[in-house]
């Protein structure tokens, strides 16, 4: 799988914004049975969701199920090396998905327990955040 991009955006560059406070939606364990769920506020870029989405896979040898429960919707736009100020905002170079503390990133399901808690260990050593993993009757 590549990596996660918007087909379409309304907008081609976005305004960096705030990202404080906790999670209000997105944060329950909805699908699977373990899942990953951050502690920090943080942008989570395309590429880091992708590594560790692999993290999470091939630990599971591909087996039981895995959902991705975050996009990154967001661009992030850079002015190339050695430009002046001024003269307008970047090229889009990237996009992250703005994650709060309590928001659920990965869950996994149908594979034992230190199977499932070992995959998501190795996932949120890819990631920006801190991370708790939870069980799904848990949080």
């Amino acid at each position: 799988m590549a990596m996660l991009l918007p087909k379409k955006t309304k907008y081609r560059k976005v305004r960096k914004g705030k990202n404080g406070g906790i999670a209000t939606a997105g944060n329950t364990v909805a699908f699977g049975d373990f899942a990953l769920m951050s502690l920090d506020n943080e942008r989570v870029t395309s590429r880091q969701i992708e590594s560790a989405r692999q993290a999470i896979s091939r630990h599971m040898k591909r087996g039981g199920k895995m959902w991705i429960r975050i996009f990154p919707h967001t661009p992030v736009t850079r002015k190339p090396q050695d430009v002046k100020m001024g003269s307008g905002k970047g090229d889009p170079q990237f996009f992250v998905a703005k994650v709060k503390p309590g928001t659920v990133m990965f869950e996994v399901a149908d594979v034992p327990e230190e199977i499932a808690r070992e995959a998501l260990r190795l996932a949120g050593h890819k990631l920006p955040v801190r991370v708790k993993i939870i069980a799904g009757e848990e949080f």
